[in-house]
C-alpha cells in the first residue's frame, strides 16, 4: 500500500497502514450467540467473507443448528451511525466501510431480489430506502405508490420492444437537431469516404464459403454501423449526414470509421434485458400489490369549497425553539404567490428571551380566504431586533446587520422557512405544524423572507430552530380549492354575467401599437400597473396577435382575486402552444401555477430528445420550484428519461450531484427512486460509474495528503502504485464514461496517468479505448471545485454553437464535457490534441518574461502541426473559433482569461477553458480591475488570421465580419439566454444568485436597442479590445512568470 498516512482511526482509507498481507480483524457475531474473530482480506467481497466465516463456524459450537448460507446475510452499522443490511454481496468490505469491523449474521426476509434491488438503489443514489420507508409523511408514502404503477406500466410497455426500437431506447443515436443552412456549401466536391471495419466482413465470407451460400443475399436491414471506438450506433431512416458524428467528421474532413454490427449481436442485448424485465414484472405480479393511495370520496359531498369562505386568512404563531438571539425577537409572515406578495406582511410583537421564546398571536393577513390561489405560500422569517449596530467581532454576518432600519432599529434575520396554505392533495391545511427553520440566507429577500426557499423543512431537527404554529380552524369539514371543472364552470358564469365587449378585449390601433412595445420587451424588464392592467384587458388580443406574450399576460393577473384567476385558466385552455423554447420560460418561479406548469410541460413534450438534452441542466434546477413531489414535470422527465437512456443517464448525474443538499435530498432521492425502478437494468453501469468516482477521489485525497510531505516525483509513484492495486484496476476498468455514456472507458494507461498542479490537484487519468479503432480517452476528476458554473458556461457555448449553426454558420467551437458528479466534484473531458498559449509561448522563448510578447510563437506552432494545406485549413480553424469565443465570452462576461485558461488544437481550433468567473466577474488585486477589455483578441491572435501578413486586410475584415454576423445572431435569441439564466438562479451558484446578475446579459446584448445601435456598441467594445490588448499581455506576462508550467 502506498506510505502516506491520513487518519490513523481510519481503517478503510487507501492509504491506511494495515498488515502487510492487505488483512483485517473483523469480529462476527452469529445467529446462535457465537462469536468468531477472523482476519479478512480487506478488499474481499462480501460473498467471499461469507464463505470464509462458514469454513470457520464449523469448528465452533452450534453449527449444526444453523440453516443453509444463503438464508443469512450481514448486517453492519455504517459511517453515518445507522444499521445496513448488506443485500448486496457483490460489494467488497472496503467499499462498505462499516464504522467497525464488526458484522452480525442475521436471517433474511422473504423477498429477497426486492430487498436486493433497494440496496443496490439505495447504495446508488446515497440515501438508503429504509429512510424514505421511515417516513411517515402521506405525500411521500403517496408518490412512491404511483411512481411504482407508473414503472410498470414503462416496463410492460418495453417488453413489447423489437430489437431496433430498443437500440435506439438504450444507444440512441446522436443527432444533430436541425438541418444545416447552406451546408451543401461545406461539403467536399469530391465523394464521401467511410472506412468501414472489416472484420464482420471477412466473417461473413469465411461463413459462406463454409456453408457454400455464396449468391446468398442479405437485408441491409439486418445490420447497423456502430462508430468505432465508441458505444454509437448509426441506424434509422435519417440522412446519413444528420448524424452528429458524420457531421464532425465531413467538417473536419476526415474519414468516418464504422463497424458493421449484426443484429443477432444486437438482439442477444436484447433479449437478456427483455427477459430480466419478465421476471421483474413476475415477481411484482406475484409478490402483494402495494397498498393504493386510498380513494377520495367525492369532494363536494365531504369539504367546504375554499371560493365559498370570505373570511380573512388567519393563523396562530405560538411560540419558537432554539432561537439563537441576545435580543428581542420578531417573525415576520407573507403570503406568496411565486415573488407576488399577495397582501402585506404581518409582524409579530417583540419577544425575548434564550432559544425558547413563546408568542400565542394571532396574525391576521389582509386577504380572504376565498382569494388565496392554489399555489399560495406562507413565507417566515425571524429576525432580531437591536437598538443599534454593534461592533463586531468578526464580519461575517456584517451585512445581515444593513438589512432593514426601522424607527432607529436595526433588523438582523435568524431564520426563515416556508410551507404551502394548502397540502398535496388541495386542501386547506389545519391544526398544528412544527417548522424547523433555515439559517442561510439568499443575496435578495423581501423583508427578510425568502419566497424562492424552498417549502421542505429543515431536515436536521435536533440542532434548526423552528416555529410552531397552528392554521385556523374555518369550517368543521375539510376545505378544499376547487377541481379543474369547477374553476372553468366558475369563468362561464363570469363570462356570462360580464359586458361581451369588454370580454373580447379587443383595443383600438394605438393601443394594439403599445402593446406590442410592450411584448417586445425583454423578460427582465418590469411592468407597471397601467401595463398589465393594459394587457389583462386586452388578453384576447394577445392570444391572437402575441400568443408568445403568455409570461406577461400571466404577470399581469390578480392573483389575489379568484374571479380573475377563474378566467385565466379558462384563456390557458385556448391559447396556442408555444414553441418549446419559449415555453421554458413559464417554468420559472414568477409562474408557480399548476395548470400553467402543465401547460407548459405541453409544450416541451414537442422537443426532440436532441433538444431536451440541450435544456436538461434547467429543467433539473427549476425541479426546486415544484412544491409537491408528484408534478408534471417530474413525470415528464421520468417519462423521457425511461424511454431514452442516453438523457436518463444525465437526468441521474444532474440529481445524484445535488443530493449532499438537504434542502433537496428528499424530492431528488424520490425521483431517483423512481428511476432506478423504471430503469433497473441501467442500475449496474451506473452503480460501476459511481464506483470508479469513489475510487478517484480516495485517489485524490491521497495525493493531496501526500504532497504535503513527499517530492512531487515520490507522490506520482504512491498514485501510480495505488492505480496498480487489483480492487482500483477493476474498479476503474470497462466502464461507461460519465462524461458520454456512448465512450467506453476500458484500460488504464496507468504510466500516462498523473495529478496536476492547482490547489485541488485534479486528476488526470487516461484510457486505451476498448472498442477497435478507438483513439485513447482522456478524463480530469475534480475533488473540491464545483464544476456547476463551468457546465452552465459549456452549455450556452453548446446552445451558442447550435444557433449559429442553424443560420448557417458554423465557428468551430470546442463545448468540451464537463459533469458535476457530487459535492464540489466532478469530471472533466480532455481535448486531445491540443496546448495552452501559455505553454505554446514558453516553448518558443528562452526567458519566461518575453514569452507572452513572442507574436510569432502561435503561428509557428501551427506551422509545426500542420504544412501545406493542412496549415490553411488550421488557419481557418482559428479564424473561425476565435470569433466565436470573442464574441461568446464577451456576451457572457468571462473572465479570469489567463494564457493558460486559453487552449489550441493542433488542427487550429481555439477554445476557452475554466469558467469560474462570469456575468462581468472579473478578478481584481487592490481594488484595480485586472481585465481591461471586454475579451481576448491580442496582436498574436491577428497574427495568425492574417497568415502571418500585416496587411492582409482581407482576412482581418472577414474574421470581423464572423464576429458581428455571430453576434447579432445571438441577439435574436436574447430572450432565450435569459431565461435559462434565470432559471439556474436556484442552483446557488456564487456569481449567479440574483435577478441583478442576469443584467449582464441584457446589456452585453444591447437588448434595449435596435439592431444598429447594438452593432455599433459591438463594434466600439471590438475595437476596444483591439487598441486595449497591449494589458492582456502585460497580465499574461505577469502569470507566466509566477507559473513557468513548462512541461
Amino acid at each position: 500500500m502506498p506510505p502516506a498516512m491520513t487518519d490513523p482511526l481510519d481503517i478503510w482509507a487507501v492509504d491506511s497502514q494495515i498488515p502487510a498481507d492487505n488483512s483485517i480483524t473483523v469480529d462476527f457475531l452469529l445467529p446462535t450467540g457465537i462469536y468468531i474473530q477472523l482476519d479478512v482480506p480487506r478488499e474481499a467481497t462480501i460473498d467471499q467473507i461469507k464463505m470464509l466465516l462458514w469454513r470457520q463456524a464449523q469448528t465452533y459450537p452450534l453449527y449444526t443448528v444453523l440453516g443453509e448460507k444463503d438464508s443469512y446475510m450481514f448486517q453492519c452499522v455504517n459511517q453515518s451511525a445507522v444499521h445496513e443490511e448488506l443485500e448486496d454481496e457483490s460489494r467488497r468490505l472496503c467499499d462498505v466501510r462499516p464504522f467497525l469491523p464488526v458484522l452480525k449474521l442475521v436471517a433474511r426476509n422473504c423477498n429477497r431480489s426486492e430487498r436486493l434491488l433497494d440496496s443496490k438503489i439505495g447504495v446508488l443514489i446515497g440515501k438508503g430506502l429504509h429512510e424514505f420507508d421511515a417516513l411517515t409523511d402521506p405525500e411521500v408514502r403517496e408518490f412512491r405508490s404511483k411512481m411504482r404503477m407508473f414503472n410498470e406500466e414503462k416496463m410492460l410497455k418495453l417488453q413489447g420492444l423489437s430489437w431496433m426500437d430498443w437500440l435506439k431506447h438504450s444507444f440512441p443515436p446522436e443527432l444533430e437537431s436541425t438541418a444545416f443552412n447552406n451546408f451543401e456549401d461545406k461539403l467536399p466536391k469530391e465523394n464521401l469516404v467511410v472506412a468501414v471495419h472489416p472484420g464482420l466482413f471477412l466473417a461473413i465470407r469465411k461463413q459462406l464459403t463454409i456453408h457454400g451460400k455464396e449468391n446468398e443475399e442479405f437485408n441491409p436491414r439486418d445490420f447497423v454501423l456502430r462508430v468505432s471506438g465508441k458505444q454509437e450506433y448509426l441506424f434509422g431512416e435519417q440522412p446519413l449526414i444528420q448524424f452528429r458524428y458524420i457531421r464532425n467528421c465531413v467538417l473536419k474532413g476526415s474519414n468516418p470509421q464504422l463497424t458493421l454490427v449484426d443484429c443477432c449481436t444486437i438482439k442477444e442485448m436484447c433479449d437478456r434485458e427483455m427477459s430480466a424485465i419478465g421476471v421483474a414484472l413476475h415477481r411484482k405480479i406475484s409478490n402483494a400489490p402495494l397498498p393504493l393511495p386510498p380513494k377520495r370520496r367525492t369532494i363536494s359531498q365531504m369539504a367546504t369549497n375554499v371560493w365559498d369562505i370570505n373570511s380573512p386568512f388567519k393563523m396562530l404563531l405560538i411560540r419558537g425553539n432554539k432561537i439563537n438571539a441576545d435580543e428581542a425577537v420578531q417573525v415576520r409572515a407573507g403570503i406568496f404567490h411565486g415573488t407576488e406578495l399577495l397582501s402585506k406582511s404581518v409582524v409579530s410583537t417583540e419577544v425575548s428571551g434564550k432559544n425558547d421564546l413563546v408568542w400565542n398571536e394571532i396574525l391576521d393577513f389582509e386577504i380572504n380566504l376565498c382569494d388565496l390561489p392554489r399555489m399560495s405560500r406562507l413565507c417566515f422569517a425571524v429576525y432580531g431586533v437591536m437598538d443599534k449596530v454593534k461592533k463586531q467581532k468578526s464580519t461575517k454576518n456584517a451585512s445581515k446587520y444593513q438589512t432593514i432600519r426601522k424607527a432607529g432599529k436595526v433588523h438582523y434575520p435568524i431564520a426563515w422557512v416556508n410551507t404551502m396554505v394548502f397540502d398535496f392533495r388541495a386542501q386547506l391545511k389545519s391544526g398544528d405544524l412544527d417548522l424547523h427553520c433555515w439559517s442561510s440566507f439568499p443575496d435578495e429577500m423581501e423583508d427578510m423572507l425568502n419566497p424562492m426557499g424552498t417549502v421542505q423543512t429543515n431536515p436536521y431537527s435536533e440542532n434548526a430552530a423552528s416555529l410552531h404554529i397552528q392554521f385556523q380552524e374555518y369550517s368543521k369539514s375539510v376545505i378544499y380549492y376547487p377541481a379543474f371543472d369547477k374553476i372553468l364552470e366558475k369563468a362561464a358564469e363570469i363570462a356570462r354575467s360580464n359586458d361581451t365587449l369588454s370580454m373580447s378585449g379587443r383595443g383600438g390601433k394605438k393601443l394594439h401599437i403599445e402593446l406590442k412595445e410592450i411584448m417586445e420587451r425583454d423578460p427582465l424588464s418590469q411592468l407597471c400597473e397601467n401595463e398589465m392592467d393594459l394587457i389583462w384587458t386586452l388578453r384576447y388580443d394577445c392570444r391572437e396577435n402575441f400568443p408568445q406574450s403568455l409570461p406577461k399576460l400571466l404577470l399581469s393577473v390578480k392573483w389575489s382575486k379568484h374571479e380573475d384567476v377563474a378566467q385565466l385558466q379558462a384563456l390557458l385552455q385556448i391559447w396556442i402552444k408555444l414553441c418549446p423554447r419559449d415555453a421554458l420560460e413559464l417554468l420559472d418561479f414568477n409562474y408557480p401555477d399548476q395548470y400553467v406548469r402543465e401547460y407548459a410541460v405541453k409544450c416541451l413534450k414537442e422537443m426532440s430528445d436532441e433538444e431536451l438534452s440541450q435544456y436538461l441542466l434547467q429543467l433539473v434546477q427549476v425541479l426546486k420550484y415544484e412544491p409537491y413531489f408528484d408534478c408534471a414535470l417530474s413525470r415528464f422527465l421520468l417519462e423521457r428519461a425511461q424511454a431514452n437512456r442516453r438523457i436518463g443517464h444525465f437526468l441521474f448525474w444532474h440529481l445524484r450531484s445535488e443530493m449532499h443538499l438537504p434542502a433537496t435530498s428528499l424530492q431528488f432521492g424520490l425521483i431517483l427512486e423512481s428511476y432506478c425502478r423504471g430503469s433497473f437494468t441501467h442500475i449496474k453501469e451506473l452503480s460501476k460509474q459511481m464506483e470508479a468516482l469513489s475510487k478517484l477521489k480516495a485517489i485524490n485525497n491521497l495525493v493531496k495528503l501526500s504532497y504535503l510531505k513527499v517530492t512531487r516525483t515520490k507522490v506520482k509513484e504512491v498514485m501510480n502504485t495505488c492505480l496498480k492495486q487489483p480492487v482500483y484496476t477493476e474498479a476503474l476498468s470497462d466502464l461507461q464514461s460519465p462524461l458520454n455514456p456512448s465512450v467506453i472507458l476500458s484500460k488504464l494507461n496507468v504510466d500516462k496517468c498523473k495529478f496536476m498542479d492547482s490547489k485541488m490537484k485534479p486528476l488526470w487519468i487516461l484510457y486505451n479505448n476498448k472498442m477497435s479503432g478507438g483513439e485513447p480517452v482522456g478524463i480530469i476528476f475534480k475533488n473540491g471545485d464545483d464544476l456547476r458554473q463551468d457546465m452552465l458556461a459549456l452549455q450556452i457555448l453548446r446552445l451558442m454553437d447550435m444557433l449559429w449553426k442553424e443560420a448557417g454558420l458554423d465557428l468551430r467551437i470546442v463545448p468540451y464535457g464537463c459533469l458535476a458528479t457530487g459535492d464540489k466534484s466532478g469530471l472533466i473531458e480532455v481535448v486531445s490534441a491540443s496546448e495552452t498559449i501559455a505553454n505554446i509561448q514558453l516553448t518558443n522563448s528562452n526567458v519566461a518574461a518575453t514569452a507572452a510578447f513572442n507574436k510569432d510563437a502561435l503561428l509557428n506552432w501551427l506551422k509545426e502541426k500542420n504544412t501545406g494545406d493542412a496549415l490553411d485549413r488550421a488557419i481557418e480553424e482559428f479564424t473561425l473559433s476565435c470569433a466565436g469565443y470573442c464574441v461568446a465570452t464577451y456576451v457572457l462576461g468571462i473572465g479570469d482569461r489567463h494564457s493558460d485558461n486559453i487552449m489550441v488544437r493542433e488542427t487550429g481550433q481555439l477554445f476557452h477553458i475554466d469558467f469560474g468567473h462570469i456575468l462581468g466577474n472579473f478578478k481584481s488585486k487592490f481594488g484595480i480591475k485586472r481585465e481591461r477589455v471586454p475579451f481576448i483578441l491580442t496582436h498574436d491572435f491577428i497574427h495568425v488570421i492574417q497568415q502571418g501578413k500585416p496587411g492582409n486586410a482581407e482576412k482581418f475584415g472577414r474574421f470581423r465580419q464572423c464576429c458581428e454576423e455571430a453576434y447579432l445572431i445571438l441577439r435574436k435569441n436574447g430572450n432565450l439566454f435569459i431565461t435559462l439564466f434565470a432559471l439556474m438562479l436556484t442552483a446557488g451558484l456564487p456569481e449567479l444568485s440574483s435577478v441583478k446578475d442576469i443584467q449582464y446579459l441584457k446589456d452585453s446584448l444591447a437588448l434595449g436597442k435596435s439592431d444598429d445601435e447594438a452593432l455599433k456598441q459591438f463594434r466600439q467594445k471590438f475595437d476596444e479590445a483591439l487598441r486595449e490588448s497591449w494589458t492582456t499581455k502585460v497580465n499574461w506576462m505577469a502569470h507566466i512568470v509566477a507559473k513557468d508550467n513548462r512541461s
